[in-house]
């Protein structure tokens, strides 16, 4: 896994931005119910991403060496009026425009503490960069818009991403007798994700083990229990539960059961 250059990702934050912006202010309800995040809005989405982006901006600007409270970043409140499509727009943009200019100052290295225990503006580069971009997603179905195509490379880096963030909280909840991610197990089982649309040299194919002392995984080809096979993108979002696996273009082949333990048990926390 290589990851990419500090300033794609800067760069992808704005087209992210500028894509939810676009759904926002195309005519969308912005009461309408995100069906895979029941209980917001679009309203309420749109407004959780861009206290996110001030809130890593915060964080990145300042060097934080520890957790920093959300209402400490300025304009985290949000617009204001509720409803109101144009000043919810201007303050999303403005919240884009913040963390990419702290990002771009601060370059890869500097410090930026981090819930993940990796402790650089780099990571909040990287977790912005796939934050906008699953929940562009949730946008896109909440206003009844197809979702664009991610550029291959930031799609297969979301995947890569995506798993090392549920290792992570694999490796938190070991001590917690209910933890979800913590029951992600199926010794000698395997999962295979495969696009179909993806540069070879992308090597956009990966194997996940729910081996007993945790999730492992890897890039390639390799026979698996399950298969899920389709289009880089809608594979990104199936395996992140914003697409049904057996949703147009996407293929499941072998034990469905398996993938859908993952679906179930694979958790943010």
């Amino acid at each position: 896994m290589t990851l990419l250059a500090h300033d794609r990702y800067c760069d992808e934050i704005t087209v992210q931005v500028d894509r939810l912006r676009d759904v926002l202010t195309s005519g969308a309800d912005p009461a309408a119910t995100v069906p895979t995040c029941p209980d917001w809005s679009l309203e309420d989405l749109v407004l959780h991403v861009g206290r996110a982006l001030r809130w890593t901006g915060l964080i990145v600007e300042t060097r934080a060496e520890e957790d920093v409270p959300l209402d400490r970043a300025p304009g985290s409140e949000g617009p204001g009026t509720r409803g109101d499509v144009a000043a919810l727009d201007a303050w999303l943009a403005e919240s884009g425009r913040a963390v990419v200019a702290a990002l771009r100052e601060a370059g890869p290295d500097a410090q930026a503490w981090s819930w993940a225990g990796i402790d650089t503006s780099g990571f909040w580069a990287r977790r912005m960069t796939h934050e906008l971009v699953v929940h562009g997603a949730d946008a896109a179905l909440a206003a009844g818009r197809p979702f664009e195509a991610v550029a291959p490379e930031v799609a297969a880096d979301a995947v890569d991403e995506w798993l090392q963030i549920v290792q992570f909280v694999q490796s938190v909840q070991r001590a917690l007798p209910d933890g979800p991610a913590r029951t992600l197990r199926a010794p000698g089982r395997s999962i295979h994700l495969h696009a179909t649309d993806a540069p070879a040299e992308l090597d956009a194919e990966w194997v996940v083990e729910l081996a007993e002392e945790g999730v492992t995984w890897r890039r390639g080809h390799e026979k698996a229990d399950v298969a899920l096979r389709g289009p880089l993108t809608d594979v990104l979002l199936a395996f992140y539960r914003r697409l049904p696996p057996d949703a147009p273009g996407l293929e499941v082949l072998g034990d469905r059961k398996l993938l859908d333990l993952w679906l179930e048990k694979a958790t943010f926390g």
